[in-house]
């Protein structure tokens, strides 16, 4: 009588556990877990003390190279801080290549004058080849059969019409390609055409984007951009 008596007791035991108790728990903790990260993103920080236009230079990291560069020269606000970034936009007047005066806002009756200013991008050059191996590998099939005389020392190579850069021209040094190479475009009816010029360091490519116009001036802006290259990165 006394096995009879317990056998229903143990049945209901065994009946109150349910299989379904283990993957909740997990489900339950795993969610917990999330919605704690998802208030560590969201919680409200204080910001970074923002760095004044009048500081010294500031360490700046890209693509692994550690550039110098002073806060007045950055052009975006969210990039004028310290440590590693993918990319930074800097601004010189020309020909002094000193940060522009911050004081100075640009208005709509007095817009900035680009032909005033050197505009320079450090950015990661992971993906692409530097410039003197592209004129190497990929340009010489779009470039027009002759080149032409620019200013003394200056040679001019056409690109073909139809092709991926057309209505540009390489400017390069005669007698030294490697040390002034620029990718411009022609004069339009609206504008004297730009130019670009490209330095590698390491990993990172700095690119220099001024007026064609300054081309009858070459030399002293490429002994500009070598002064500039040598601040940016004194190593």
């Amino acid at each position: 009588m006394a096995t009879l008596s317990q056998a229903p007791t143990r049945r209901r035991r065994h009946a109150g556990r349910s299989p379904l108790t283990g993957p909740l728990l997990v489900f339950a903790l795993a969610l917990l877990t999330a919605a704690a990260y998802v208030t560590y993103v969201l919680w409200p920080r204080w910001p970074d003390v923002p760095v004044t236009l009048n500081a010294p230079s500031l360490p700046i990291v890209v693509a692994g190279v550690t550039f110098n560069i002073e806060p007045a020269a950055i052009r975006m606000a969210v990039q004028r801080r310290p440590g590693t970034q993918a990319r930074v936009d800097l601004a010189y007047l020309w020909p002094s290549l000193t940060p522009p005066d911050p004081a100075l806002k640009p208005t709509l009756g007095a817009p900035v004058d680009p032909n005033e200013r050197l505009f320079v991008t450090v950015a990661t050059g992971d993906t692409t080849l530097p410039l003197i191996e592209r004129v190497k590998a990929i340009y010489p099939r779009y470039l027009a059969a002759e080149p032409k005389a620019g200013p003394e020392g200056l040679t001019l190579r056409g690109f073909r019409d139809g092709t991926p850069y057309q209505g540009e021209e390489l400017v390069f040094e005669s007698a030294k390609p490697e040390h002034f190479l620029a990718r411009c475009s022609r004069k339009g009816v609206t504008n004297s055409g730009t130019c670009l010029l490209e330095r590698r360091i390491g990993n990172a490519d700095i690119t220099l984007r001024f007026p064609r116009d300054w081309l009858s001036d070459w030399k002293n802006v490429a002994a500009g951009i070598d002064g500039l290259m040598a601040r940016l990165h004194p190593n």
